[in-house]
């Protein structure tokens, strides 16, 4: 008889559970892409990312996964040789520095140490350096999921904006967007990159890239090659209701479907239930041992990175895990490769399946050797629930 659990629960920061409704949407008869019927669906999938991002600005839709996105943003608005400072927080603020450098961008490593936040002071003191204003772009993170960090996007805007006001600040909302508050505009922020496949609740296969005036004034001087994620062609075609390449056009119903859906709950209800998934998986790991790699102060309301308790190895943690009670849990990247595992808690994560994780995580420990006392860490998870 097999023991293969019956059900399982998707506990990684993407991609993330996809509710029901979002899943019937999807199942449908494809339309023509370019007819009326597609074009109405996405306008509205579009006003309902610029309800999203807080913006007024242009947002293009690209079928491609959130590091599609973040390579649009750089070929749209760089060429060769553009000295451009990168806020750099973890693996992916490494992998936006790798996009830059392979175009022949002039970069600024910002590199901060994994597992903190980036600090505005910090970035006032390097754009200081920089006397000539020769920086064109500043590129930073809202937040790190290999490292469960959320940084503080508005303060290092306004550091930009004071220091270089003609600089372009652009953003990964790849694994941000919605699990944290982010107002596009109000914090000038030029570029805005999100993904489906994370608080929005829907399948990997588009980031929505959204561009300033100031955006679209540097584009028009940006020399880099580009013709997939040529933004001024896909604009062209979004003005028509279309995308430029054939569109995934189950992913753009499942998305149409979550717009409604999170209007529906309203930003500050999701911003509210995404803070609290991250106090319950804080309090009741701190409960059975585990060490954080993130300060409460920059926790990420997507994502936590965890050290198990002492003697217990991460990777037989995510192995006995999925075996046993069906849960996937996310590994370390770079550095932490092997010493840490991760929980997602964002989208359609909801509370009591991160109390069973963490019921089922006090368990395993216990069984691994670790001292655990069973019920101490599921009482300190419900005891969070707000």
């Amino acid at each position: 008889m097999s023991k293969k659990p019956l059900k399982q629960f998707l506990m990684i920061p993407g991609p993330t559970p996809i509710p029901t409704r979002i899943l019937a949407a999807m199942n449908r008869e494809m339309i023509g892409h370019r007819g009326p019927g597609f074009s109405k669906i996405l306008g509205e999938v579009i006003d309902g990312l610029k309800w999203a991002y807080q913006t007024k600005n242009d947002i293009m839709v690209f079928p491609c996964s959130g590091t599609g996105g973040l390579e649009t943003a750089v070929v749209n608005t760089l060429s060769a040789k553009d000295k451009a400072l990168f806020v750099n927080i973890g693996n992916f603020g490494d992998r936006w520095v790798k996009i830059a450098k392979a175009y022949g961008v002039d970069v600024i490593d910002l590199k901060v140490e994994r597992g903190k936040a980036a600090d505005p002071s910090v970035l006032e003191a390097e754009l200081a350096k920089d006397h000539d204003k020769k920086i064109k772009a500043v590129f930073m993170q809202q937040n790190e999921t290999s490292t469960g960090v959320i940084n503080d996007v508005k303060s290092l805007a306004e550091a930009v904006h004071k220091s270089h006001p003609d600089a372009l600040v652009l953003v990964d909302a790849v694994s941000g967007l919605l699990a944290a508050d982010l107002k596009s505009d109000a914090w000038g922020l030029d570029v805005v990159v999100s993904g489906s496949q994370k608080a929005f609740m829907v399948p990997p296969g588009i980031a929505a890239v959204s561009m300033s005036p100031k955006a679209w004034k540097a584009y028009e001087a940006s020399t880099l090659p580009k013709h997939y994620w040529d933004i001024k062609t896909q604009k062209k075609f979004a003005d028509k209701g279309q995308t430029y390449t054939t569109p995934p056009e189950s992913i753009i119903f499942g998305m149409h479907e979550s717009i409604k859906m999170i209007k529906e709950e309203g930003l500050e209800n999701i911003f509210s239930r995404h803070a609290n998934n991250k106090d319950i998986v804080r309090n009741g790991l701190r409960a059975i041992g585990c060490k954080l790699l993130a300060d409460d102060s920059c926790a990420s309301p997507a994502v936590t990175a965890i050290f198990p308790p002492d003697g217990v190895d991460s990777e037989k943690v995510r192995s006995e895990i999925r075996n046993r009670f069906g849960v996937e849990l996310a590994p370390g990247q770079g550095d932490f490769k092997g010493k840490l595992f991760r929980i997602g808690h964002l989208g359609y994560v909801d509370k009591l399946e991160l109390v069973a994780t963490i019921g089922a995580l006090e368990l395993l420990f216990n069984q691994l050797g670790a001292k655990v006392e069973i019920g101490t860490g599921v009482k300190a998870a419900l005891e969070s629930i707000n």
